[in-house]
């Protein structure tokens, strides 16, 4: 059974009297522990794809299924009880809240499901990022690299079934990055995650593995690279 299938979505705005299509009748199925890619030039509708995928916001027309949960059918409250279950987010400029610690970050999933144990979770996923020693330092005080990583603890902080990441290197330099998205992979191996990449790094897009291209809003291409059933 697929953990995500997107059938026939479009999404359109209107824009001073005329119709823009940000996307056209995309489809295609992501079964779980993949990891995949969404590739493209800038304003071809990726960003707006991969929110669809989450539940971030609706089609205009078409069916997303997460975990076998048809999200057009739910209310704004009931996406996100279904993020919350079952995805997780690493975004480009990193989200975190300004006023709390790397620690309390990572436990803030937790403690919206009312789990025992979130500091304890937290911490060791900290360690695992390689934190342990930062913990009680605010975002203000952590560099690109050291946010990117509190933010991809937090990500796995509620065991997602499907981790959506969003240009997650695209405000940091070529090394931290590196090693952030040698993490991501690492972690999303060891937790079994599904992995969804919106990236412009062809370099990054080919460690995945299969790659859709998106242009002018339509799928163009789909393909499975060597990396497949890699785990």
């Amino acid at each position: 059974m697929s953990i995500l299938r997107v059938s026939n979505l479009t999404k359109t705005y209107q824009s001073g009297g005329r119709t823009l299509t940000v996307l056209d009748n995309v489809s295609f199925e992501i079964q779980p522990g993949d990891t995949f890619s969404i590739v493209g030039p800038s304003g071809s509708g990726k960003t707006t794809l991969l929110g669809l995928c989450a539940g971030l916001d609706r089609a205009s027309s078409g069916t997303v299924h997460l975990n076998n949960i048809r999200l057009d059918d739910l209310s704004e409250d009931q996406r996100a009880a279904v993020r919350n279950q079952y995805v997780g987010f690493i975004f480009q400029n990193f989200q975190l809240l300004p006023t709390l610690t790397a620690l309390e970050n990572v436990m803030v999933p937790l403690e919206l499901r009312g789990e025992k144990g979130a500091g304890r979770v937290a911490r060791e996923l900290l360690e695992k990022v390689g934190l342990g020693q930062r913990s009680h330092h605010y975002p203000t005080q952590l560099s690109g690299g050291e946010q990117q990583r509190v933010s991809l603890a937090r990500a796995f902080a509620n065991r997602p079934k499907i981790l959506f990441a969003d240009e997650p290197t695209g405000n940091l330099d070529t090394e931290t990055s590196e090693k952030v998205i040698d993490l991501i992979f690492q972690l999303n191996r060891e937790a079994g995650t599904t992995l969804v990449l919106v990236t412009h790094d062809l370099d990054l897009a080919a460690r995945t593995g299969r790659i859709i291209r998106i242009r002018g809003g339509a799928l163009v291409s789909d393909t499975v690279t060597e990396n497949a059933g890699v785990r």
